[in-house]
C-alpha cells in the first residue's frame, strides 16, 4: 500500500508562550520533541520512501524524532540539487558540491529528505512574535479570529489560508503525488496551516468547512493510495 503521511510539527517554544510565529525559525518545545516521538511510533510499521519538510526547524526536527522510531532501517540524508544556478553565494555553491554522496556504499539505505518553502507555515505578517492574547486585547476578539480562521483574509502584511494554498496545492500537484503515483510512499512534516490547505484540497472541503478543521500537532495523518486516488485511512482522523 503507497501512503501519504501528513504531520504537524509538535508544539513549539513560541506555540508554548501563546506568541504568534509564522515564518520565524523557532524549534520545538520539550512537549514538542515528545509529541514527535509519540508521531514516529504511530507510523513506525508505514513504509516511507521519501520525506518532505518546510524549511522551518520546528517540522525539520518533527521529521527526524519521528524518523527516529520508524523501522524502515534506513537513513534520512537531505538532499542538495546538484546544478549551481546564478547569483547563488559561494556557501550555497559549497553546499550543493560539498553535500553530495561520492561512495556506492553510501549510497545505499538512503531515505531522501527534500525541504520545499513551499510547505511554510502561513506567513503571520505583523503579528509575528506578538502575544495573542495581549494582540486580542488590543485589537479585540472578533478582529484577531478574522486573522487567524478566514480563508481569504490576511493578517496586516501577511498571507490569508487563501494564499498559503497558492503555493501548497501546486507542490502536492507537481511534486508529492507525482511520486505517489510512481508508487513511493512519501511522508511530510509542515505546519497547522499549510497542511490545512493541502486536506481541504484532497478531502474537497469547502470554504465554510476548512475554517473548522484543526489539525494536531505531532498526530500522523495517513491518506492510502487506493486506484488512483488518495483515500483517509479508517485508522486516522483529525
Amino acid at each position: 500500500m503507497t501512503h501519504l503521511i501528513l504531520m504537524r510539527h509538535g508544539q513549539s517554544m513560541w506555540n508554548a508562550a501563546g506568541l504568534f510565529t509564522g515564518w520565524v525559525d523557532v524549534p520545538l518545545s520539550p512537549t514538542g520533541i515528545d509529541e514527535a516521538r509519540e508521531g514516529g511510533r504511530a507510523i513506525a510499521d508505514l513504509a516511507i520512501d521519501e520525506v518532505h519538510v518546510s524549511t522551518l526547524i520546528r517540522a525539520q526536527m518533527t521529521a527526524m524524532i519521528a524518523l527516529s522510531e520508524h523501522r524502515g532501517g534506513l537513513t534520512p540524508v537531505f538532499q542538495y540539487p546538484t546544478e549551481v544556478e546564478a547569483g547563488m553565494s559561494e556557501n550555497e555553491t559549497r553546499m550543493r558540491e560539498w553535500a553530495q554522496i561520492r561512495g556506492e556504499a553510501g549510497k545505499e539505505g538512503i531515505l531522501p529528505v527534500h525541504v520545499a518553502w513551499q510547505l511554510n507555515e502561513r506567513m503571520y505578517g505583523d503579528l509575528q512574535g506578538l502575544n495573542k492574547q495581549a494582540t486580542r486585547e488590543q485589537y479585540g476578539d472578533e478582529q484577531v479570529h478574522v486573522w487567524r480562521r478566514s480563508y481569504d483574509v490576511p493578517p496586516p502584511n501577511g498571507e490569508s489560508l487563501e494564499l498559503t494554498a497558492q503555493r501548497t496545492i501546486p507542490y502536492l500537484e507537481h511534486t508529492l503525488l507525482p511520486s505517489l503515483h510512481d508508487g513511493n510512499s512519501v511522508f511530510v512534516a509542515a505546519h497547522g496551516n499549510s497542511l490545512r490547505s493541502i486536506i481541504m484540497h484532497l478531502d474537497g472541503l469547502s470554504r465554510e468547512e476548512v475554517l473548522a478543521l484543526e489539525v494536531p500537532t505531532g498526530v500522523p495523518i495517513v491518506y492510502d493510495l487506493v486506484d488512483g486516488a488518495l483515500v483517509r485511512s479508517s485508522t486516522t482522523d483529525v
